[in-house]
């Protein structure tokens, strides 16, 4: 009877064992965004990377066929409430969904007055010219009113406008796979600084999106979240498999380092980072190499 009492507590304690490492697990990739993390137990190399995905280029161009951007897809998951948008990648404070609307939106600067009605004495005071009496001169002859300005009017982007994105991952080798893989973490979606209508001139975040979201998003949108295969239209796939499978282009922008700078303000210039991105994709596939080779 003992010996039974003592078994059924040590397989209870397992169970409790078992169940609580499964709930920090779950926590864990909750909190950070991914969709199949890894126990730190099997981590041997982590490297964290951010790389810019231009939508534009031809590669990526089947994750922005019209009518099925991924943007698209994106941003109408936030105005149905399906998707919840934060402010950076650390993800832990959340933007509105009528905050994420902001930032994809622009004020268009209304027209101001010709020459010709400044000639004809308008000015661009503002105030009620519609039921108050125009004003009188000295001579008592009446003024030309002032006439008020028009208020800028907000526009939203187009989703076409919206090419730009950028994406947190760990590159992480498992030890007990033998192999190297790519942990997306977050992806965030940018107003590009090209934009003419981005009168600041600087890349603006609209809002960063876990990646475990933003599959849940493309499995429940299979009509929409579609990567077009411009070859056979029988094998297009989802937004979710096309990440899964790598089949978008990218480059480095940043690798983690104690500064949390970026390539080109640590090499000093655009094309500097240009050739530092390259340089440090060349060193990540050199070390996996190498792990192979020793």
């Amino acid at each position: 009877m003992n010996k039974f009492l003592s078994f059924a507590a040590l397989t209870a304690g397992l169970m409790l064992s078992v169940a609580a490492s499964a709930q920090e697990q779950a926590t864990t990739a909750s909190s950070n965004g991914s969709y199949r993390p890894i126990p730190n137990s099997d981590i041997m190399f982590r490297k964290t990377i951010w790389r810019a995905i231009d939508l534009r280029e031809k590669q990526n161009k089947p994750m922005f066929a019209e009518q099925r951007e991924i943007s698209r897809v994106i941003i109408e998951a936030v105005k149905r409430g399906e998707l919840q948008a934060y402010k950076n990648d650390s993800l832990t404070s959340t933007f509105s969904s009528k905050e994420v609307m902001s930032n994809m939106s622009y004020a268009e600067a209304s027209a101001g007055l010709s020459d010709e009605e400044r000639a004809a004495g308008f000015s661009e005071d503002t105030g009620d010219d519609w039921g108050t009496p125009a004003p009188r001169n000295r001579n008592g002859r009446s003024a030309a009113a002032p006439r008020q300005p028009a208020a800028p009017v907000a526009n939203e982007y187009r989703y076409k406008d919206l090419y730009q994105m950028e994406m947190k991952e760990d590159m992480i080798f498992d030890k007990k796979r033998s192999r190297m893989y790519h942990d997306i973490k977050a992806i965030t979606l940018l107003v590009p600084s090209t934009l003419s209508a981005n009168t600041s001139g600087i890349e603006k975040v609209i809002g960063t999106f876990k990646y475990s979201d933003l599959v849940k998003v493309f499995r429940n949108n299979p009509d929409k979240a579609i990567w077009f295969n411009p070859q056979n239209d029988a094998q297009h796939k989802n937004l979710a498999d096309a990440f899964e499978l790598w089949l978008f282009n990218s480059y480095i922008v940043k690798v983690s380092n104690p500064n949390d700078s970026r390539l080109d303000e640590i090499y000093g210039g655009q094309q500097q980072g240009i050739l530092a991105s390259q340089q440090a994709a060349a060193d990540l596939i050199e070390y996996e190499y190498n792990l192979w080779s020793f």
